[in-house]
């Protein structure tokens, strides 16, 4: 059950998968992208095994096209209930978004466009996800550099009537949120207040890149002091620690460095609600 998945926990990578399994630095969870791990045999079975017997896990798919027009992929989805059923999932979770259409896989987190209708169209295809995997399914809210025409909902807006009426949950993207802000020019915190606090079940904190005009959304490390002032901000609106991820997907460095940022994490929840507030 969602109510055990507690602290600060890191993304499980192949490339450090053996030497997370020796530390004795503290690791609360595990975040698992499904289709590295699923149907795989041998030694990546092995370690996927130990892992799941020494930390909690939750899976974050990244292919499940939620918004999209084709119909849900029913194999993917029977892969991760199948997945849950293997190695126990506190929960399950997929972006706001769209990557694939007409049959064709784009590789990349599209966004939606901001409407009423297409938020009626979210909330069914997530309503019938849900019916796939027992455990409970997040929405994440995605960086995006254009946004799709004819919106009438700003983003906020869109990802709340998501979430309040398909009743699944939100994995908010911290950073996701102040890089949108910094290329979108609005204020981060007004979205964070607008966000459905009750909802929240987990959140991501992550790098990125900057450019001359653009922030791009690239999950290379270290996380920057404006993610962390928004951390602190969005744990002191919800009055909880929720559930943090650390990401750390491109340039991967040594394990001690990200296991550094994820005490840090630890450290600025502490700051963020006193150390009573994080147990």
């Amino acid at each position: 059950m969602p109510a055990l998945l507690q602290g600060i926990g890191i993304g499980l990578r192949r490339s450090f998968a053996r030497e997370l399994l020796a530390t004795d630095r503290r690791v609360d969870w595990l975040e698992v992208i499904p289709e590295n791990w699923m149907g795989f045999g041998g030694k990546r079975a092995s370690l996927l095994r130990a892992c799941a017997e020494r930390w909690p896990l939750v899976s974050h798919s990244v292919s499940l096209s939620l918004g999209g027009p084709d119909p849900l992929d029913a194999t993917l989805l029977q892969s991760l209930e199948g997945f849950r059923r293997q190695v126990g999932l506190a929960w399950w979770s997929d972006h706001l978004s769209y990557s694939s259409a007409n049959g064709v896989r784009f590789h990349d987190l599209l966004p939606l466009p901001s409407t009423e209708e297409a938020v009626e169209h979210v909330v069914h295809r997530i309503r019938e996800a849900q019916q796939w995997v027992d455990a409970p399914l997040l929405v994440e809210n995605i960086s995006y550099y254009a946004r799709m025409p004819g919106g009438t909902l700003d983003d906020a807006t869109f990802v709340r009537a998501v979430v309040e009426q398909s009743g699944c949950g939100l994995l908010l993207d911290v950073n996701n949120v102040y890089v949108n802000s910094i290329n979108h020019g609005f204020e981060p915190r007004a979205y964070i207040d607008a966000m459905p606090m009750d909802r929240v079940r987990q959140l991501h904190l992550a790098g990125h890149t900057r450019q001359e005009d653009l922030i791009i959304d690239t999950h290379i490390g270290p996380i920057t002091d404006g993610v962390w002032d928004l951390y602190r901000y969005t744990l002191r609106r919800a009055g909880r620690l929720i559930p943090t991820l650390v990401e750390w997907d491109q340039g991967i460095p040594p394990l001690d460095e990200i296991l550094d940022e994820l005490d840090r994490a630890r450290g600025e929840a502490e700051a963020a609600l006193g150390e009573e507030g994080t147990r």
